[in-house]
C-alpha cells in the first residue's frame, strides 16, 4: 500500500471458513467460493469477528469451521456486497482484495451462533435466492 493513502481499516483482519489451512498459507482468488459454486474473483476478510463468524458457520462445507486471522498482501477495498447492498457506511467491516491474504494464526476459541440462529440465516439465505436476490457481485 501507498504509505501516503490513509487504510481503510488496520484490523486484525479475519476470514472465517471450513478450510483445513496452515499458518504462512495464502489465501488466493480465483479458488472455489466457500458460498457459491464458482471460482471467486477476490478473497473476502473482515475487521469484525461476529462476521468472520458467519462466514465460518455458513461456509458450504461439513469441516470443521474456523477463523483465521489474515494479513492482506496488497491493497483491498470495501465489500460491495455489504457495504452497497446491506450495510451503508461498512459498520461489519468487510473487505476483498484482488491479492492473496496471508494466515498469519488460527483463533482458537470464539463463540458461534446458536443452532437456531444459523438455521434461520440459512432460511433468509434460502429466501433471497429464491427471489434471485442472494447475488455476490464478483
Amino acid at each position: 500500500m501507498d504509505e501516503n493513502i490513509e487504510p481503510l481499516d488496520r484490523g486484525p483482519f479475519f476470514h472465517g471458513t471450513k478450510a483445513a489451512l496452515n499458518i504462512g498459507d495464502s489465501l488466493k482468488p480465483n479458488y472455489q467460493s466457500n458460498f457459491q459454486n464458482k471460482k471467486s474473483n477476490y478473497i473476502y476478510f473482515t475487521a469484525a469477528l461476529e462476521a468472520a463468524k458467519w462466514g465460518a458457520e455458513l461456509a458450504a462445507s461439513d469441516n470443521q469451521e474456523r477463523i483465521y486471522i489474515v494479513e492482506p498482501a496488497g491493497e483491498f477495498e470495501n465489500d460491495p456486497n455489504l457495504t452497497d447492498q446491506r450495510f451503508p457506511g461498512n459498520p461489519t467491516r468487510s473487505y476483498r482484495s484482488s491479492e492473496p491474504v496471508k494466515i498469519i494464526a488460527e483463533l482458537g476459541v470464539w463463540e458461534r451462533h446458536s443452532d437456531e440462529q444459523i438455521k434461520q440465516m440459512l432460511e433468509s439465505l434460502e429466501e433471497l435466492t429464491k427471489q434471485d436476490k442472494n447475488i455476490i457481485y464478483d
